[in-house]
C-alpha cells in the first residue's frame, strides 16, 4: 500500500541522511539516486525513509507481488531478500529500494521518482 506524501525531492531525503555515512555515491540527480550505505547503520536509513515515504510497501523476506514487480521493473525489479518503499507525492510516485549484498555487510539503497504520464 502506497502513503501519500507532500512534495519532496530525492535530495530531501538525502539531505535528512546527512548525519549518516555513505559508502559511496553512485547517482544523485532530481530521478534517481543510487548510493551504498554500512549495514551497521541500516536501521537508521529505513527509520528515516519510513519517516518520509511511510511503511515499506514490501519488507524483506516477502514475496514480491506482481505490482511490486511491475513497478520495479524500470528500476532493476525487486527481490524477496530486498525493501521496497511508495510513496504518492503530487502526481509522481518515488520509490525506495534496499538491495542487501551478499557479504552482509552493505546496502545499496535505489530511489526513483516515477514520472506520470
Amino acid at each position: 500500500m502506497d502513503s501519500e506524501v507532500k512534495s519532496i525531492q530525492l535530495k530531501d531525503i538525502i539531505e535528512r541522511c546527512r548525519h549518516l555515512t555513505i559508502i559511496e555515491q553512485r547517482c544523485l540527480n532530481d530521478e534517481f539516486v543510487e548510493l551504498v550505505f554500512d549495514n551497521g547503520q541500516a536501521e537508521a536509513w529505513y527509520q528515516i525513509l519510513t519517516e518520509v515515504l511511510g511503511k515499506p510497501r514490501k519488507d524483506k523476506g516477502e514475496m514480491p507481488s506482481e505490482g511490486d514487480l511491475a513497478i520495479t521493473k524500470r528500476t532493476g525489479g525487486i527481490r524477496v531478500n530486498q525493501t521496497l518503499f511508495e510513496a504518492k507525492v503530487d502526481d509522481n510516485t518515488i520509490i525506495a529500494k534496499f538491495w542487501p549484498w551478499n557479504n552482509n555487510r552493505y546496502t545499496t539503497l535505489r530511489m526513483a521518482l516515477l514520472i506520470k504520464g
